[in-house]
């Protein structure tokens, strides 16, 4: 059963759209979609995961001489990440990850 959200699309295109350019998308989705709960829970889950994640390859670029290699490794696991994210959420799944995976789904259901 596809349900439609406040945007007028499919809930599971929106819920893969909150992935796309990582904690920006997803703060954005949970500011512009109120009721579909799907929905949300990718978007707060995008929030959570790679908010952390872009501060860490951020902060890991400034170690001297090997810090932008570091770096590059974290953010070409992260952008793994994000695919396999979008994929999951695309296809219908609430795949929660370890810890951020619960707090977002207590955000987005047990209101």
């Amino acid at each position: 059963m596809r349900y439609k959200t406040s945007l007028g699309l499919n809930e599971n295109l929106v819920a893969a759209l909150s992935y796309i350019a990582g904690w920006p998308s997803g703060i954005l989705l949970l500011l512009l979609e109120r009721q579909n709960r799907f929905v949300r829970f990718h978007a707060m889950q995008s929030v959570l995961v790679f908010m952390p994640v872009a501060l860490l390859i951020f902060l890991t670029a400034w170690i001297p001489y090997v810090g932008w290699l570091f770096a590059d490794g974290l953010g070409f696991g992260a952008v793994f990440l994000l695919v396999i994210l979008m994929y999951m959420a695309y296809r219908g799944s609430k795949f929660k990850l370890p810890f951020v995976g619960k707090i977002a789904y207590e955000y987005a259901y047990k209101e």
